[in-house]
């Protein structure tokens, strides 16, 4: 029988001791997605497919984080499912509640919100630039306002709650899809993949369970959104008639 040199038995030793103690010390694997949904070793194009098509696929989902658009910033805390959707939204300092039930969108503030353009020259200084009225403001206080379908508000604000259309949106990253390597999102193993190096968005897809997407970075500095509650349905309720006042065909701000 042919003696195994001691150098290399030693060595064969060492190795194994310190795997054992890299793998005691983390918990890792050779292999990243080992346990995992297996989305990692698709390519990345096939990531962003799989990812679509598992937030599509599902009832109800929670959006919070922020929006950028037409140069303002929204802040946003929404359920949504496909009949219509309920949460709060903030921008420029104020914070309203938008809940839609089929076509009908409600939003309902405060009267600060109501009176926010009120005394707003426009720029002429003639102070005619739309706001509410204190007695108007003071009716919509809390209350529950039916937006028309034809005001400008509804085309605004009606998107915040529309979860197909929302998804459809924010879940394409723009240029050359790539993998940004695993990662954690509030305990859950995730997958990077990014447009363009990170410029055209980053997502990270859910290696546990359903690839649902967990946290988006939209590109260009457009906001950074997080998902959760995937599939847990919540109820949607029409207000009752003493919180819901109907303006009629358009709303008092202009």
């Amino acid at each position: 029988m042919t003696a195994i040199p001691q150098g290399r038995t030693r060595r064969a030793v060492l190795v194994s001791a310190l795997c054992a103690l890299a793998v005691g010390l983390t918990g890792c694997s050779e292999d990243p997605d080992a346990g995992t949904n297996g989305v990692g070793k698709l390519t990345p194009p096939q990531i962003q497919a799989k990812t679509q098509s598992a937030a599509g696929a599902v009832d109800a989902v929670r959006l919070s984080g922020t929006v950028v658009t037409s140069g303002r910033t929204y802040k946003l805390d929404m359920r949504l499912k496909a009949d219509g959707g309920t949460g709060s939204v903030t921008a420029e300092g104020a914070t309203f509640h938008l809940l839609r039930l089929g076509e009908q969108l409600y939003l309902k503030a405060d009267a600060a919100f109501w009176k926010h353009e009120e005394g707003d020259d426009g720029g002429d200084g003639k102070g005619d630039g739309g706001g509410t009225d204190t007695a108007a403001a003071d009716k919509l206080d809390g209350k529950y306002v039916k937006v028309p379908t034809g005001d400008p508000s509804y085309r605004k604000f009606s998107g915040f709650t529309d979860k197909d259309l929302l998804l459809d949106g924010l879940l394409t990253l723009h240029g050359s899809v790539k993998t940004d390597g695993h990662h954690e999102q509030a305990g859950t193993r995730t997958i990077r993949i990014t447009g363009d190096g990170g410029s055209g968005g980053t997502l990270d897809v859910s290696l546990e369970g359903e690839p649902y997407p967990l946290r988006l970075v939209r590109g260009g500095g457009a906001g950074t959104l997080s998902f959760s509650a995937w599939g847990k349905d919540f109820a949607l309720e029409e207000p009752a008639k003493g919180e819901t006042v109907d303006y009629g065909k358009q709303l008092p701000t202009s």
